[in-house]
């Protein structure tokens, strides 16, 4: 059995690599987080059958690229948090698992890291989820996928 997955796939960057592989992605793996969720990724992903896994799930990119509020500052996030008992982190985990994504939050804090495992035990309703949908703004954090060339970060890889 052959995989592959992919990193920051657009739509079109999808389209491309399907006319040209034998083997659709098993994963693209993009910015998704509740200020920027990155809907038409999601849908192409989902029509094709790949599962959209988040970096950034948490929005740490909105903490230090300045971009304004963080996600774990935000009222709305808090609001849900204080409802269940919860952090703003495993809300956000929560919320995307409950809509279908994978998510791969960053820690290297053991107490972090089991908070972000203990997210099974509540599940958001369909209006909390709505409104962390409600927050993106389209505004990306990490770099423009059209930016990232060979021209620009290539490095040679040799050959095994």
């Amino acid at each position: 059995m052959e995989a592959i997955g992919v990193s920051n796939f657009m739509p079109e960057h999808l389209d491309a690599l399907l006319k040209q592989a034998t083997v659709v992605p098993a994963v693209n793996q993009v910015e998704v987080h509740p200020y920027f969720t990155q809907p038409a990724v999601q849908a192409a992903d989902a029509a094709h059958g790949i599962l959209t896994q988040a970096w950034s799930p948490i929005g740490g990119i909105t903490s230090y690229r300045g971009t304004g509020t963080s996600t774990f500052d935000d009222p709305a996030i808090a609001a849900v948090a204080a409802a269940h008992g919860k952090t703003p982190a495993q809300v956000m985990i929560r919320w995307h698992l409950q809509e279908g994504r994978s998510a791969i939050p960053k820690s290297v804090r053991p107490e972090r890291i089991a908070e972000n495992f203990d997210v099974f035990d509540f599940e958001l309703t369909a209006v909390e989820l709505q409104a962390l949908d409600a927050l993106d703004t389209g505004v990306r954090g990490g770099p423009e996928p059209h930016d990232i060339t060979l021209e620009a970060y290539g490095r040679p890889i040799p050959e095994a």
